[in-house]
């Protein structure tokens, strides 16, 4: 064990589990452990109750689009479960995703249709309320592993820096994949021996096998979890004694019994055996498929999108990384960057699971700089003891908040709010009989689709399925290149729809079209103030039928 206390103390009777932690260690842990019990870190349900409450509310707060698997991998395919009807991605005839993830909405969902709270404020807001809760579990084992790794006040400020930081508050809570496996990640780690550390009388092999349960899950949600479990695994084997027991007696009948269970899973729901690991690692790896949808240069994670991230966290992340020595943690996320740095396709979500990492180290920094007095944190068992904040630790307080606060609340909030808008207003209409059918003529999943509309009308949008022949655009590519004539040719053989979703800088271009076809604009809805990956898309517009 890399950090030992002297001997002698004996446990309180009525400790919390991180406090188990110390007092098995035993020494000096008698200040921390009544510091703890004077103040809402006291236990852990009071921690989980707070970041509960925080969460809640931060998904209450969320009003934006950001991603499409948000909706078309989750609630999407969750909506078509229930109800019936809903519209799956090309991903899912070709076998590339597995139904454990929609598979949580999708109860969430039945229980609203049982008690007829399917309305559009309900069916919009209770999946990221679900989430939310989801999203305060690992908020907890982020607590309970900076404790596990450090002390009471690394853990105190590595929450600090999870709840603060813009990306996790304009992230976590979103039905992503990427969400719950972050929260499975933060989980997985705490229980990892090789990991974080534990006391000489706590069996490590069951708690590894938590571990490995909990890391077979994340990867049954997400085949690309295996990146970071991969990782673990290899430094569990190096360190662990007994490698034939861990290989034979707990890697493989705990990883395949619930990697298995995902597959009959995906047989049920398929109808046929599928193997979806396989051929998710097909398309993303063998075939670098994902590159249809657009590719970075290969220092896009370091030189901007693990940077954003973090933010201003991150020099706070680098120093606290250098000065805890916690090379394990700092390799992971070394590991997983350059790994993912390789792929042609790069998103911000990718990395998401080791960006609450770097937030613990983070606390560390200002841990550091909450104690001036001592060049490092003071370990497990410190007697020491502060009650008056630094002014340079106040100073970083308030930089690191005046300016994750007003990002985290513009992006959750205003940007790209748009498309959100637009379908919570046509579900409205939809309800009021007074919405026939919708043609949406923008980039392919630009909105949400049928999991927020709730209402079983025909609706059109331009198919991005990716060609098995290169250098062939699809709809979507096309309506982009030559927004008039690819309409023109859409009109010959449609069915007049009641409702045309576009926007404001292609509905410039064809509002002559419009006029000739009789519909005319009736709602506006702000949706950017600048253009992500294409030209300004200022505003969703909405045209209707003129009867």
């Amino acid at each position: 064990m890399r950090r030992r206390l002297n001997a002698g103390k004996s446990p309180s009777p009525k400790l919390t589990a991180e406090n188990y932690d110390l007092s098995k260690q035993g020494g000096g842990g008698g200040e921390e452990i009544k510091s703890q019990k004077s103040n809402i870190f006291s236990s852990s349900k009071n921690i989980f109750a707070m970041c509960l409450a925080f969460r809640i509310a931060n998904s209450l707060l969320i009003q934006t689009y950001f991603n499409p698997d948000e909706h078309w991998q989750a609630l999407e395919v969750a909506h078509c479960i229930v109800f019936g009807y809903g519209h799956l991605t090309w991903e899912w005839k070709k076998g590339i995703r597995g139904y454990l993830h929609p598979l949580v909405f999708a109860l969430l969902f039945k229980i609203l249709a049982v008690l007829g709270l399917d309305t559009p404020w309900f069916m919009t807001k209770a999946p990221r309320m679900l989430q939310a809760l989801f999203s305060a579990v690992g908020d907890l084992y982020l607590y309970k592993l900076s404790y596990a790794l450090f002390n009471y006040s690394v853990a105190n400020w590595a929450l600090f820096s999870q709840l603060a930081n813009w990306f996790m508050f304009y992230c976590f809570n979103r039905t992503l994949s990427n969400s719950l496996e972050t929260v499975l990640t933060l989980v997985g780690l705490y229980f990892w021996p090789c990991m974080r550390e534990y006391p000489s009388k706590v069996s490590l092999v069951s708690t590894r096998k938590w571990g490995l349960t909990v890391a077979a899950l994340a990867c049954a949600i997400r085949p690309t979890s295996a990146i970071i479990w991969v990782y673990v695994g290899l430094l569990e084997l190096f360190v662990t004694l007994d490698k034939l027991r861990f290989i034979i007696l707990e890697v493989f009948p705990i990883g395949g019994l619930v990697l298995g269970l995902s597959c009959l899973l995906d047989r049920l729901m398929y109808g046929s055996w599928v193997i979806v690991p396989l051929n998710f690692l097909k398309f993303n790896f063998l075939s670098s498929g994902g590159d249809y949808y657009g590719t970075h240069k290969w220092h896009w994670y370091f030189s901007q999108g693990f940077s954003v991230m973090l933010f201003t966290f991150l020099p706070f992340a680098i120093a606290g990384s250098i000065k805890s020595k916690c090379w394990k943690h700092s390799g992971l996320i070394a590991w997983v960057i350059v790994l993912y740095s390789l792929l042609g396709h790069k998103e911000f979500r990718f990395v998401l699971p080791v960006l609450p990492i770097a937030l613990i180290f983070s606390g560390y920094a200002l841990s550091v700089m909450a104690r001036p007095d001592s060049p490092r944190v003071m370990r497990k068992g410190s007697s020491n003891s502060y009650t008056k904040w630094p002014s340079k630790v106040a100073f970083a307080v308030i930089f690191l908040l005046a300016t994750n606060i007003p990002m985290a609340f513009y992006m959750s909030l205003v940007h790209q709010r748009g498309t959100e808008d637009v379908m919570i207003y046509l579900s409205k209409e939809a309800s009021n009989e007074k919405v026939k059918s919708i043609l949406f003529l923008m980039p392919c999943h630009a909105t949400p689709y049928f999991s927020t509309l709730h209402h079983h009308l025909p609706m059109r949008f331009l198919d991005c399925t990716p060609s098995e022949e290169k250098g062939i655009p699809d709809e979507s590519d096309r309506f982009m290149l030559d927004p008039v004539g690819f309409a023109s040719e859409l009109a010959k053989n449609w069915s007049l729809p009641s409702h045309v979703v576009l926007f404001e800088s292609k509905e410039r271009l064809l509002k002559d079209f419009l006029i000739s076809r009789s519909f005319k604009e009736i709602r506006r809805f702000f949706h950017s103030h600048f253009k992500v990956d294409r030209d300004l898309q200022a505003s969703v517009v909405v045209h209707a039928l003129n009867d």
